[in-house]
């Protein structure tokens, strides 16, 4: 092996390395609080109806409770307002504890009896992420529960006519999929809150099913939304943390002029601000209180259940998953307000800015801005308060007098709405232009509790405080930077980062803060990035001094020409701020593989056919194939498969094209996954995006990489696999062992078929898989008896055997020519044959074992493909032991066995003799090229490819 050939797949493996580790642990530390269970959890399994029960045995409906409350519950008679929640794939039903728990410690802190009913699903922890089959049975079941919950309500004054849904992962998806269900009433069910919920498209299309599950969700939330516009849905995705469902695809499929659904990043919740993995977004307390409080509010006094007003719902879900304003629900914006205290307590600020400490003695003080002098020079008027006590967070503060008396203002109306909470303070910026009707603007800055707490509020320019920064170019490799420096003559400063639109790009932003003055009471810096076109905002605080790095990238492409990202930085005054903008090669990496590492298993495939390929041009060349690394390395041509995948590109840009290739009926080509929510067509496809065809040629090299490592690996497992092996066998030195007589072929032929269709393709395909190592694994056996009799023999000896091994070289050279050769024998040799010992058996058995190793090795894939379904058929043995039903791999995979239990008998000379391996060598590019096309978005048709390369070669070897 060339040096060159391994120091390039060496570099091609550290770039896979490099961005994996970025994907995986290349984020901030999990900051989420844990929620405890004060009490045991207790999970009271509800009845179901006879026939529900016998059609769904692997499912379960249960009750959570604790405590006294467990103890009240055991009659199931009910007077909450119930809840549902759906885990995910592999999820399991008890994950409904944190939920439940705090639920139970938020209701016995209120007055009225007001409380939750929590209740959850089992659905068997199946893989439902990865085979498709069991996503319309888990479906159908919900629906079956929802209508158990509300009959335990029967005999309530007020009950409940709808269930609020909360699924994790794949369990969001279910839950809308209730709605394609022909006789589902969308009534019952109103409010429907998806954590990690892969809404776009699934992260692994492993079967078809999946994604016709997938198209009829959309086709009804898109297509048909119609009567689904009083339904409230809310998605929130993990961040980066969450490295298996990507945020961007959490967003909502659904049309852009409903309100009534929102998705956005846990980083953007307020009071939130952290990113969660896939499984700490359920227990993660912050998001958990958000979640149960945005319950209670919902839920009306009088009737003790939720309500049924759109409106209010999308009002309460806005206050506490997207803005947080510091006031009461129900407040009316123009309703004026009177304000009083004496004339001591009211002073007006002349000032550019306002700084005020808060004493320690209990004091009423208000604070009156004129706006008249200010209009004009000034647009906008910000002002912050760490003032965040359980008390006043929810209190009004600033106000717009409307009535002045004097120095005082005697009437006003509030104008906190606007404010945000962010972790060190609450902030308002108001427009003067929308305060025409007001003359002064008041700060309440009053601490009667005794309470300490600064105050800090400035006048604005914005297009002063506004800088644009253009971001270095993505294959800068970090060695640009651009910065900018900002003297902090205010409060607030916001920088546009321009032309940073993309998710392949990542930046390390850089911000030094430095004042010349150290006070020990200033307010920490917040540093906001903000993305105008998703809710996917990440916040960072930091102290004063300080060096914070802020990761840049991007959970979704920017699908229009809206505002760029922009960067808000909350700072302290008279400060010195210097920005920095550094492109980091490593989080590009792992951007790269976070959008598109789903699709690397086919350009893996596509480097295992073409090494094939290769080895079936060497056996027609020279008689012998190439090692196994050789042949993958030799693969790396992307050319030849990129080139033919970017002109039917360019030609289906051309009716007449579309027009023949619609009147072929194939199926559209498959792109690269779509980087944006609108960058979806309405089956679920990829509209056509320019970045990711540029991509190919390093998926390639990455999935190339990937093929040659994985080959070695293969190797070096097959050399010890045989070697634990090996006393279990005889010692032989034919070439034959391990191959099936053709009447055994035939059987198993049979019995694999009828295996397949009475329990699971996949279980059929493992099985030829199987019979097929077995074969290398004799074969690697054989090669190393036979090079330690070799090595162990007399010299003269060898050389004698070099002899006769021309003479019979000469021989079947003669036979080959009549005809007469002893390879195209049907019936297979004895493994106790004796040939006599040469370097040219040697060589045979090596040949043959390079040739089952790339066999075997495009083989893993499809039995990869495979191994959900038949890890949900295996574990559902139990419930019935009936075939699996959808299954994904019948009768698909027939051809695929049959083929591989074929060339379990093949060798090199076999082949060499063959008359169509010609044309089966130069079939593997086209099928290639076909892979590409046709497979990024569909994984489980690498199996059908594999299939057609398979199949004419095990003719090949017949014939």
């Amino acid at each position: 092996m060339r040096v060159a050939t391994v120091a390039f797949y060496g570099c091609a493996l550290g770039l896979l390395a490099m961005g994996l580790r970025e994907m995986f642990s290349g984020f901030e530390e999990n900051r989420c609080t844990m929620t405890y269970m004060f009490e045991y959890p207790e999970y009271r399994r509800i009845a179901l109806p006879r026939r529900v029960a016998r059609q769904y045995p692997a499912y379960g409906l249960y009750l959570y409770g604790e405590g006294q409350y467990a103890q009240d519950t055991r009659g199931l008679k009910l007077t909450g307002a119930p809840v549902l929640f759906l885990p995910g794939n592999a999820g399991s039903y008890k994950q409904a504890r944190s939920l439940g728990s705090v639920a139970l410690r938020k209701a016995e802190a209120l007055e009225g009896g007001v409380h939750l009913n929590v209740f959850t699903i089992d659905f068997n922890e199946e893989l439902v992420a990865l085979y498709g089959g069991s996503l319309r049975r888990q479906t159908h079941f919900l629906h079956e529960s929802i209508k158990a919950i509300l009959r335990l309500y029967k005999d309530h004054e007020a009950p409940p006519h709808s269930v609020v849904l909360v699924g994790h992962s794949m369990g969001g998806v279910v839950a809308r999929a209730l709605f394609t269900l022909p006789r589902f009433s969308p009534r019952l069910v109103s409010l429907i809150i998806t954590q990690a919920s892969p809404h776009q498209a699934p992260v692994l299309s492993l079967d078809a099913h999946l994604l016709e599950f997938y198209s009829a969700v959309r086709q009804r939330w898109v297509g048909r939304a119609e009567d689904l516009r009083n339904v409230t849905v809310l998605s929130v995705g993990g961040g980066y943390r969450d490295y298996q469902v990507r945020s961007g695809l959490t967003a909502l499929p659904c049309p852009q002029d409903d309100p009534s659904k929102l998705s956005l990043v846990v980083t953007a919740v307020p009071r939130t601000w952290v990113s969660t993995d896939h499984l700490s977004i359920v227990w993660c307390k912050e998001l958990v209180l958000a979640t149960v409080r945005a319950f209670f509010d919902l839920i009306e006094p009088e009737t003790g259940q939720f309500s049924d007003d759109p409106e209010r719902r999308m009002a309460i879900l806005n206050h506490h998953f997207i803005r947080h304003p510091v006031r009461v629900l129900g407040e009316q914006l123009e309703t004026p307000v009177s304000l009083s205290g004496s004339p001591k307590t009211w002073s007006e600020v002349n000032t550019l800015r306002l700084a005020y400490s808060a004493p320690k003695e209990g004091q009423a003080k208000y604070f009156l801005f004129a706006l008249s002098s200010r209009r004009r020079a000034y647009s906008h008027f910000y002002c912050r308060s760490n003032n965040l006590s359980l008390q006043q967070e929810m209190t009004s503060w600033v106000y717009g007098c409307t009535q002045m008396n004097g120095s005082m203002c005697v009437q006003a109306v509030d104008l906190s709405f606007g404010t945000e909470l962010l972790p060190a303070y609450k902030v308002l910026t108001l427009s003067l232009s929308e305060l025409s009707s007001v003359s002064h603007l008041i700060v309440v800055a009053s601490n009667l509790n005794g309470r300490q707490f600064t105050v800090e509020c400035e006048w604005q320019r914005q297009e002063s405080q506004t800088v644009s920064v253009p971001v270095p170019h993505v294959l800068s490799f970090g060695m640009s930077v651009s910065d900018v420096t900002l003297n902090s003559t205010g409060l607030r400063h916001t920088i546009e980062l321009q032309h940073f639109h993309q998710v392949y790009q990542a930046f390390r932003i850089s911000v030094v803060s430095h004042c010349k003055v150290t006070k020990a009471d200033r307010l920490p810096n917040v540093y906001i990035m903000k993305v105008p076109w998703f809710r996917e905002d990440s916040v960072t605080t930091s102290s004063i001094p300080s060096v914070t790095e802020i990761s840049g990238m991007l959970h979704t492409s920017r699908p229009d020409n809206s505002t760029g990202v922009l960067l808000q930085l909350h700072t302290a005054p008279n400060c010195l701020y210097k920005v920095s903008v550094r492109t980091s090669f490593p989080r590009v990496l792992g951007q790269v593989l976070r959008f598109c590492g789903p699709v690397l298993p086919v350009y893996v495939a596509v480097a295992l056919l073409l090494a094939c390929g290769g080895q079936m041009s060497s056996v027609v060349r020279m008689g012998r194939p190439l090692q196994m690394s050789h042949a993958v390395a030799r693969s790396l041509q992307p050319h030849k498969v990129d080139l033919p995948v970017y002109l039917l590109h360019l030609l289906l840009r051309y009716s007449w094209f579309q027009d023949g290739w619609s009147t072929l009926h194939l199926p559209p080509l498959d792109a690269l996954p779509a980087t944006s929510p609108d960058g979806m067509t309405q089956e679920g496809l990829p509209l056509n995006e320019d970045w990711p065809r540029l991509l190919s040629p390093l998926l390639y090299v990455l999935g190339a990489a990937m093929a040659f490592w994985g080959s070695v690996l293969l190797r070096l497992f097959l050399r010890l696999l045989s070697l634990l092996l090996a006393p279990l066998h005889r010692p032989s030195v034919s070439r034959d062992c391990g191959t099936l007589r053709r009447r055994t072929q035939l059987l198993l032929i049979l019995c694999l078929s009828v295996l397949g269709w009475a329990s699971c393709g996949a279980l059929s395909i493992t099985a030829t898989f199987l019979l097929h190592l077995y074969r290398v694994l004799r074969l690697q056996m054989i090669e190393r008896s036979l090079s330690h009799m070799l090595n162990l023999a007399p010299e003269k000896q060898t050389d004698k055997d070099k002899g006769t091994g021309e003479k019979e070289k000469g021989t079947g050279e003669k036979e080959k020519g009549t005809g007469n050769s002893e390879a195209l024998d049907s019936k297979p040799k004895e493994c106790n044959g004796a040939p006599l010992l040469s370097d040219s058996v040697l060589q045979d058995v090596r040949d043959d074992l390079q040739l089952h190793v790339s066999l075997s090795a495009l083989l893993t894939l499809p039995v990869m493909l495979c191994a959900p379904s038949l890890i949900h058929w295996t574990r559902n043995l139990r419930y019935s032991v009936a075939r699996l039903d959808p299954d994904p791999c019948w009768p698909h995979s027939v051809p695929l066995f049959i083929a591989s239990l074929l060339l379990i008998n093949c060798n090199t000379l076999t082949l060499s003799y063959s008359k169509i391996l010609p044309i089966t060598s130069r079939l593997l590019l086209p099928l290639s090229v076909a892979m590409v096309t046709f497979s990024p978005l569909h994984l489980y048709r690498v199996n059908y490819f594999v299939s057609a390369a398979l199949v004419p070669l095990a003719v090949s070897c017949l014939f």
